[in-house]
């Protein structure tokens, strides 16, 4: 789906680095407000959203005054779990100002692997969008572990996109694209408007993880679009800087890269 403005459910995912302060790990209220109101009117538009957020680690590491740094796994994972209820608690009260009620899904990589329990989640996130809730979807960190997890949200997001059936998944990072190169290191990087194939070329560019709250760099992502786009579904990679930017693609303008769908459905055709 190359048009963008005719998408009807969007899969919106925003990260660690994206959603936090870079010195203290807290929460940036300033972008969460942004971020929910824009998608709030989004949602007014007549279209459904899909919020997949990162930041519980974080936010729990900041609540109980620790300095940011790496953990062993058991840590980050009682991290998590405090974390995710200030995230939600957050985003339960930004939504209902603007008159949305919220749902917590927090997964692990073997929902999507067993053909039953995909299905009860296909059930779940229907009947949220039925309700009119904003669908808040997290990986259940404080219990998963090496074989259960997705190893970063930007491929939990590609997944979420596909078992909601999304027309669009929406991937706002601490980058506003995908470069020909490193933009940290080359003046010169150009930016890539369209990704049309996923290729070894496009994959050599990818890097490592971006920052030191973030899990996954542009190889994550890069992952992502190549999930999601094999199951029929674009990506647009964007800057979060200013959550506002999600208006640009309801009215149809070209922001960041592109990765089309490498299996266009047939509704596309």
């Amino acid at each position: 789906m190359d048009n963008v403005q005719r998408c009807r459910r969007i899969t919106v995912k925003i990260g660690s680095s994206t959603l936090t302060h870079a010195k203290t790990g807290r929460l940036n209220i300033r972008r969460m407000e942004t971020l929910v109101r824009t998608l709030s009117d989004i949602k007014n538009s007549g279209r459904e959203v899909v919020l997949v957020s990162s930041g519980a680690v974080t936010a729990g590491t900041a609540k109980l005054g620790m300095d940011i740094h790496p953990r062993p796994l058991d840590e980050k994972q009682a991290l998590a779990a405090v974390g995710q209820t200030e995230l939600m608690r957050m985003y339960e009260r930004l939504f209902a100002m603007y008159g949305y009620q919220v749902g917590q899904i927090l997964m692990t990589r073997d929902v999507v692997d067993d053909p039953n329990r995909l299905q009860i989640i296909k059930n779940t996130f229907n009947r949220l969008l039925d309700f009119g809730c904003v669908p808040i979807v997290n990986e259940n960190d404080s219990v998963s572990n090496e074989g259960l997890q997705f190893k970063g949200n930007d491929t939990l997001s590609a997944y979420v996109a596909i078992v909601c059936e999304s027309d669009l998944l929406v991937n706002l990072s601490d980058v506003d694209g995908m470069y020909d190169s490193d933009p940290r290191k080359n003046p010169d990087a150009k930016l890539l408007s369209r990704i049309d194939e996923i290729t070894d070329a496009v994959r050599a560019s990818a890097g490592g993880a971006g920052s030191a709250l973030g899990t996954g760099g542009m190889e994550t992502k890069v992952q992502a679009a190549e999930i999601a786009g094999a199951a029929g579904i674009p990506m647009l990679l964007l800057s979060g800087k200013d959550p506002s930017i999600l208006y640009s693609i309801i009215d149809g303008k070209k922001i960041g890269t592109y990765f089309a769908a490498s299996n266009r459905r047939r509704d596309d055709a």
